[in-house]
């Protein structure tokens, strides 16, 4: 097999994208970037600074990827968790 087969998904609150991608083994999610990189839904997000991981796990633009790997991009996040829970905390005491 000379290729292998990935998707590229982005997803807001109230919309997500989902490019499938056939890419030469040994190609890596920078690639895969690269090849989304005109798509609706993704033409206009920073795909050189913003995070990314495969199946839930951060990985780097290096990774070369394998056979049915799903690449998700993150949205950067409103609050810092830590910080969310102890507000949250703090409001449950009162």
């Amino acid at each position: 097999m000379n290729t292998v087969e990935v998707e590229v998904v982005y997803a807001l609150p109230e919309r997500s994208w989902t490019v499938p991608l056939e890419l030469p083994v040994g190609s890596t999610i920078g690639d895969a970037l690269d090849r989304v990189r005109n798509e609706d839904g993704f033409a206009t997000l920073p795909l050189d600074e913003i995070s990314v991981g495969v199946w839930g796990e951060r990985s780097a633009r290096d990774r070369v990827l394998e056979n049915h790997d799903r690449i998700e991009i993150y949205r950067p996040l409103m609050e810092d968790p830590v910080t969310a829970r102890r507000r949250r905390a703090g409001a449950d005491k009162r």
